[in-house]
C-alpha cells in the first residue's frame, strides 16, 4: 500500500510534466505540419505527374525526371548552384571568421562595429539588390570609377557581363551574410578559455601557432554548425538572384531555386518543378550527410 501511494503522485507528476510539455510543442508541431510537412509529402507525389495547377494531377510515373535528363537549362542551373556555393562557403567562412577574430577584442567602439558588421543581414534585400547594381554599374559606378583610377582600363562588366555576373552576386552574398556567422564565430571563440592562449604564451607560441593550435580546434563545432547553414543557404539561395539579376544575363545566373520558381510559378508546370525540387532536396541532404561523416571522421 506504501508502494502503491509512493507511484501514484509520481505518476501524476510525470502525467502532468507530459501535458505541459506537448501543450508548449503542439502549437509549433501544428504548424510545421500544416506550413510544412504536408507540402513536402504532396510534393513528392506531384513529382510524378502532370499538373499546372488547373483540373487534377496526371501520373506519369518518371516522364518528368526523363525530361530533367535532357533539359539544357536545368543543367545549366544546376551547375551555377555548385558553383555560387563553391565559392560563398569558403569565402563566407574566412570573412565571418576574420571578422570574428578582430571584434573580439576589447576595442574602443567594438559593439558599434559587430552592430555595423551585422546590420546587412537584416537589411531588406530589395534596397541591398538596388545600392549594390548601382555600385556596379558599369560605366558610372564607384566600383570601376575605383578600378579605372587605378589603372585598369578594362574592368569586369559586374552584373551586366555573363562572366562577371556570378562573382558579383557571390560578392553581395557574402557581404550581407557575414555579420550574422560573425556572431555565431564570437559566440564560440568566448567559450574558449583564456588560460589556454596564456599557457601557449608562456611556452613560447606566436599568433598563428595559437591560432592553429588553440582557435580552430576549440571553434570546431561552431565552424560546423555554420558550414552546415552555409551550405543549405547556399544550395537554396534565391531572394538574392531574383532581385539581382532575375537569372541573367541569359541564364549566368539561373540557379535551382529560381528555376524550380520559373517552371512551376511562371510557366505552370508544377509537376516537373516538383521533381527539380526533389532533386535540390536531395542535393542538401547529401551534402549534408557527407559533411557529418567527415566531422565525426575528424572527431574519431
Amino acid at each position: 500500500m506504501a508502494t502503491m501511494t509512493v507511484n501514484r503522485p509520481g505518476r501524476r507528476l510525470a502525467l502532468r510534466n507530459a501535458v505541459t510539455g506537448w501543450s508548449f510543442i503542439l502549437p509549433n508541431f501544428l504548424g510545421f505540419a500544416v506550413l510544412t510537412l504536408v507540402p513536402v509529402i504532396t510534393l513528392f507525389y506531384y513529382a510524378f505527374t502532370e499538373w499546372n495547377v488547373f483540373g487534377s494531377a496526371k501520373f506519369t510515373g518518371l516522364a518528368n525526371f526523363r525530361q530533367m535528363v535532357h533539359d539544357g537549362s536545368f543543367w545549366i542551373s544546376f551547375w551555377n548552384t555548385f558553383y555560387y556555393a563553391g565559392l560563398h562557403i569558403p569565402l563566407t567562412l574566412a570573412v565571418s571568421l576574420g571578422l570574428a577574430l578582430l571584434l573580439n577584442r576589447k576595442l574602443r567602439g567594438v559593439a558599434f562595429f559587430r552592430t555595423a558588421a551585422f546590420f546587412p543581414y537584416i537589411t531588406s534585400i530589395v534596397a541591398i539588390a538596388v545600392v549594390w547594381n548601382m555600385l556596379f554599374s558599369p560605366e558610372y559606378g564607384p566600383i570601376n570609377q575605383f578600378l579605372r583610377a587605378i589603372g585598369i582600363a578594362h574592368p569586369p562588366g559586374w552584373t551586366a557581363s555573363a562572366s562577371w555576373s556570378m562573382p558579383a552576386v557571390i560578392i553581395v552574398g557574402t557581404w550581407r551574410e557575414m555579420g550574422y556567422y560573425m556572431l555565431l564565430f564570437l559566440a564560440g571563440l568566448q567559450t574558449i578559455p583564456v588560460e589556454l592562449y596564456e599557457a601557449a604564451r608562456m611556452d613560447g607560441a606566436n599568433a598563428w601557432q595559437r591560432f592553429w593550435k588553440i582557435t580552430l580546434p576549440m571553434l570546431r563545432p561552431t565552424t560546423f554548425f555554420v558550414t552546415i547553414m552555409l551550405t543549405i543557404g547556399s544550395f537554396k539561395v534565391f531572394d538574392l538572384i531574383l532581385v539581382m539579376t532575375e537569372g541573367g544575363p541569359g541564364q549566368s545566373t539561373l540557379v535551382l531555386s529560381q528555376y524550380i520558381y520559373k517552371k512551376g510559378f511562371q510557366e505552370n508546370q508544377f509537376g516537373y518543378a516538383s521533381a527539380v525540387s526533389i532533386v535540390l532536396f536531395a542535393i542538401c541532404i547529401l551534402v549534408t550527410i557527407v559533411q557529418f561523416l567527415g566531422n565525426k571522421r575528424r572527431d574519431a
